[in-house]
């Protein structure tokens, strides 16, 4: 997330044993039809990302989308469960953020999709050689993911080394490349396309870049291109009563814009209960208006602040603002 910095730990190794000598020219057949794969992978890959990418064709209506990242996913609906009790409002988008070799949590998308949610992943290389992603290291734990969002068939949301453009995470700038940090993307979007997980929106997600607590680089030197993502998102708060959308978003709106044409979802926001959360909901749900965005998530958990929706007035002004979307309340 933001520079409160939540991540979800996660870890898989896979092992393979070596076999006796006696299998040695077996073996050696068997990794040069390994590396072939990938070659082919590769090549067809190429040919696809020359034409528009494919992905689960998820409306893209502006203000079509609700989400909400509550505490205890994926492990438990609960949270979600509870916001939408709360609230009135049944999320359209489930975030959860994903650890590294962290499997596709099929079970937790299964879930959301019954309570009409599409679920939306976080992928998070907290620690990890972006350099080593992108020369295919990590090749296998991908094929495996792929494979089971593939299986899973509905729309699912993935996301990669977001806020890449600010300073806190081990992928961002002041530790990782640019051109690095797009070789992994790409790398990582034209595997699952070659193994046919169509069903994958790719959003691409940045901070915003004049928050009024600091400024972080133009998103610019961290696009993929057109063809390897098909949303753009972009994670801010309210912390204080003086911030408004326009000032806290618009920078990042039009350094986007200057870049693609691609819908745009806040990906990941709040307000606290001392920036005056009614009013910046209210705020939060206009500037989407204003801009022709597609959304928003709301993040609902403790972090480096309350991030909760906490009150009746805000949880008021959360419903009237669901209803300027004309969106279904549970």
């Amino acid at each position: 997330m933001n520079a409160a910095g939540v991540t979800s730990p996660g870890a898989e190794d896979s092992r393979r044993r070596a076999r006796p000598a006696a299998v040695v020219v077996v073996a050696l057949s068997a990794l040069a039809v390994c590396v072939l794969s990938f070659v082919a992978l590769d090549a067809m890959s190429t040919k696809q990302v020359m034409h528009p990418p494919v992905h689960a064709g998820l409306s893209t209506t502006p203000g079509s989308y609700l989400g909400v990242y509550a505490e205890g996913v994926p492990t438990s609906y609960a949270g979600v469960t509870e916001f939408a009790r709360a609230t009135g409002v049944r999320p359209r988008l489930v975030v959860y953020y994903s650890g590294w070799l962290e499997p596709f949590r099929t079970g937790f998308a299964v879930t959301a999709t019954k309570h009409g949610a599409v679920p939306l992943v976080q992928i998070n290389p907290t620690d990890v050689s972006l350099a080593a992603i992108a020369s295919g290291q990590y090749d296998a734990y991908l094929a495996s993911y792929a494979r089971a969002v593939r299986v899973y068939h509905h729309p699912v949301i993935l996301s990669f080394g977001h806020e890449m453009n600010a300073s806190w995470y081990s992928w961002g700038y002041r530790y990782t490349s640019p051109a690095v940090f797009v070789a992994a993307w790409r790398h990582i979007v034209t595997l699952f396309r070659a193994l046919g997980a169509r069903n994958v929106t790719w959003l691409w997600t940045v901070n915003v870049i004049k928050a009024q607590h600091g400024r972080f680089p133009s998103p610019a030197r961290w696009w993929p291109g057109r063809s390897y993502v098909n949303w753009i998102g972009i994670d801010g708060y309210y912390l204080k009563p003086s911030w408004q959308f326009v000032p806290v978003f618009g920078p990042t709106v039009a350094a986007v814009r200057e870049l693609t044409s691609d819908p745009i979802l806040i990906a990941e926001t709040s307000a606290t209960p001392a920036a005056s959360q009614p009013a910046k909901i209210a705020d939060l749900f206009a500037g989407i208006h204003m801009y022709g965005l597609l959304g928003f998530v709301w993040f609902d958990s403790v972090a480096s602040h309350d991030y909760r929706i906490q009150g009746s007035t805000a949880i008021a002004a959360f419903r009237r603002g669901a209803r300027t979307y004309s969106y279904p309340e549970s």
